[in-house]
């Protein structure tokens, strides 16, 4: 018989990325960077593109993971 998982399956991780939208505390723990740097990056359109619904900013994973796979190519130094 098989044991149950611990995990919630609402939280799989898909391509290493959270399965659900990012709050902009989750991007700026991901990144390891001031929550202020999330909303400045938000401003100056250079971070992750990120949505509203309502009055809340979100991130799509999918997006995030592309941002950084644009950010590493366009930097060979950095990979």
């Amino acid at each position: 018989m098989a044991t149950p998982s611990t995990t919630d399956p609402r939280t799989v991780l898909r391509g290493g990325l959270p399965d659900h939208y990012l709050t902009p505390y989750d991007i700026a723990e991901m990144f390891e960077v001031p929550i202020e740097t999330v909303y400045q990056w938000r401003k100056k359109r250079t971070g992750p593109p990120g949505f509203r619904i309502g009055k809340h900013l979100r991130y799509d994973p999918t997006d995030v993971r592309a941002y950084v796979t644009q950010r590493k190519n366009a930097d060979p130094a950095a990979a």
